[in-house]
Formats: structure tokens, sequence, C-alpha cells
């Protein structure tokens, strides 16, 4: 038999059911996170706070639109806008979201993380940093965003020693790594399992998360 060599150039590659994760950094940070670190830090004094995924540290209850005053307005905003963008309808056209959150705040101090948790019932959510604690010069520092494939370990079952040659396929069976970074806008899919690595620093580490989820229709705009 005479083997005929495979025509590289009919064939394409599809990347399919993609995982949509969005990095925005935001203009005039500074002015904004000055004043979200002190209202954060001034609420904390005197809330007992709540206990969600957070390993150690401080989280606020689910209200913070009603104290975070105009510069936590601004992230909401923010927020809202991305979301917009980066929804669709099932065609791939634009179409107009109104959103419904909620939004907590996060502080942690040396030791403090989270567990691997989702966010049942909302469609987006995104974390918004403050603070990093000083990590993002110092990576020793950790405090990572840990991001969970949600593939789980069925890619690397037969072959662990193998990845697909497509961009992501190198991570298959493992987790992804953000570091913070003071004005970053983080945002990702709700069920999309996700972690925060222990912080070793003598700062601390000041987040924002917000949960996003479409009005009824009809809903009052």
């Amino acid at each position: 038999m005479n083997d005929q060599p495979i025509r590289e150039a009919n064939a394409s590659l599809r990347a399919i059911f993609a995982t949509p994760v969005i990095e925005c950094p935001l203009p005039n940070a500074d002015a904004l996170n000055a004043e979200l670190k002190r209202v954060i830090l001034e609420r904390e004094k005197g809330d007992k706070g709540t206990q969600h995924s957070n390993l150690g540290g401080w989280q606020s209850g689910w209200d913070m639109a009603q104290w975070g005053g105009d510069a936590f307005d601004e992230i909401q905003r923010a927020a809202h806008a991305v979301a917009s963008q980066a929804t669709c309808d099932r065609m791939g056209k634009p179409v107009p979201v109104k959103w419904i959150s909620n939004a907590w705040a996060n502080v942690n101090r040396d030791g403090h993380g989270n567990e691997f948790h989702t966010h049942p019932g909302a469609y987006w959510s995104a974390s918004y940093y403050v603070d990093d604690g000083g990590a993002a010069s110092d990576p020793s520092l950790g405090g990572e965003f840990e991001i969970q494939d949600p593939r789980g370990v069925a890619p690397a079952m037969l072959a662990p020693d193998l990845a697909f040659a497509m961009p992501g396929g190198q991570s298959i069976g493992a987790s992804e790594l953000v570091r913070p970074q003071p004005g970053l806008l983080l945002m990702f899919p709700s069920w999309l399992s996700h972690a925060v690595r222990p912080y070793r620093g003598d700062g601390v580490r000041i987040s924002i998360a917000i949960n996003m989820t479409p009005a009824p229709s009809g809903a009052p705009a």
C-alpha cells in the first residue's frame, strides 16, 4: 500500500466550548481604591462579617451596594457594562440586559484565603481588586485567584504526559492563576469553580465580589 501523507492545509482547528474570563483594568483606579479601602476597613471594624468560602479573613454581607458609596457604584457600573458587552443572544447578536447585582467585600491578611466554590444563581461574577497587599510586585506573597479547569481531570486520564496543541491545551486537568493587582476587574461565568490561594504578607488584600443576574422579562428599568 502506498500511504498518502496527511494534507495539513485541509485541517482546521476549532476551539469550541471556550470559557470566557475577562481581565479589565479600570481607569482612575487609584482614587477609587483609596476611597474603597477607607470605606471597607471602616465597615470591618463594626461588622463581624459572614462565613462562606473564606478561610479566615473578613467577608461582609451581600449588601455592599447599600454602604459602598459612590466609589462602589462606579465599580458596579463598570462591571455591568463589561457584562453587557460580553453577553449576546443565541445567534451571537448584541442584546440589552438589565443586571441585578449583589456584592460584598473581602479582607484577607496573613494566611487567609478562600476555598474552591461557585456562585449559584448568578450569570456573571466579578472580582475587583482594591489592594493586592504587595503581591503584584512580590509573587512569594501568594493570594492568587485560582481557576479550576471545568473539564475536571477527564482530558488527562489517558495520557497525562500529553496535551492538545491549541491555546490553553497545556493546562488540561489543572488550574490557571490570575495575579491580582489594584484596579483590575476580573469577570467570569458564575458556574466556574475558583479559589483564592493564601496570602502571605504583612499588608492587607482587599477585593470586592459582584454577582450579576439578568432581570426577569418585564422588570422595570
